[in-house]
């Protein structure tokens, strides 16, 4: 174990954590596999089993990991539901609503059903100065451009227009996505940037505002240039703190609102 190459003044428990990553960041362990147990690693990393635990309950709060009681500690999956739902959620207005999970699948309950994903633009292309900014690269350099119309059930069973995004991903580690594996994946984009890409994006910032569509989005999402949408600004993170993902999406709420729980 190198625990050396952590600043000293790093509690211990921190120093395992720390250490926990780098194995996820390489790999070692997949998404859905299960890591070694606590006994394990507190026999590799030379340190208690208590100090372990410390470490995997702080990774498991961060939805980096995935308790299963009498299974073990499994590395955490965009495929899981629980963990779709950690980013941005909607909820249908009915009290039987259920949260949007992660823009592009249906919530637990059934009630949030995705019925069309429409891909409008896709395209490889140079990194402006805000874009390169934001994602930590230079200007000029490759990135991907995705815009796409998602259409959910209301509560009448009718399909509606109801998030459009604007998504521009780093270009290295996405260079052979292409239009029609997009378009013919039926999982949700984050689950298959993990499973075909390697890319877990495992955090994100988001800025949340009110607006007015342009009439090019007003046309997309069918409302008019006057309804107020809920826009979202999220960058989306992978280990290290490494911007992969930036997202714009502009949210219909004439039937849905913004749900989180604060605790």
């Amino acid at each position: 174990m190198h625990i050396q190459s952590t600043p000293s003044f790093s509690p211990l428990y921190q120093q395992i954590k720390a250490l926990i990553l780098q194995s996820l960041q390489a790999g070692e362990w997949k998404p859905a596999e299960a890591i070694p147990s606590e006994m394990e690693l507190a026999v590799r990393y030379n340190v208690s089993q208590g100090t372990v635990r410390k470490a995997i309950d702080e990774l498991a709060g961060e939805n980096l990991l995935v308790r299963r009681q009498g299974k073990g500690t499994f590395v955490a999956t965009h495929s899981a539901r629980h963990v779709q739902t950690r980013f941005l959620r909607l909820v249908l207005d009915s009290p039987q609503g259920g949260a949007i999970a992660d823009s592009d699948t249906y919530s637990a309950n059934g009630k949030n059903i995705l019925v069309d994903r429409t891909i409008v633009a896709f395209s490889h292309e140079r990194a402006t100065k805000d874009i390169a900014s934001a994602l930590k690269l230079k200007k000029g350099d490759a990135v991907v451009y995705i815009q796409r119309v998602l259409a959910y059930k209301d509560g009448k069973g009718a399909s509606v227009p109801t998030i459009l995004e604007d998504i521009w991903l780093v270009g290295a580690p996405f260079k052979g996505l292409t239009l029609d594996r997009l378009a013919q994946s039926k999982a949700p984009m984050y689950a298959m940037f993990e499973s075909e890409f390697g890319v877990n994006m495992i955090r994100a910032t988001e800025k949340i505002r009110a607006v007015n569509p342009s009439p090019s989005e007003s046309h997309l999402l069918q409302v008019s240039t006057q309804d107020p949408l809920l826009k979202v600004e999220r960058i989306a993170y992978t280990y290290s703190d490494t911007p992969m993902e930036i997202r714009t999406g502009l949210y219909r709420t004439d039937s849905r609102h913004y749900w989180n729980e604060l605790q």
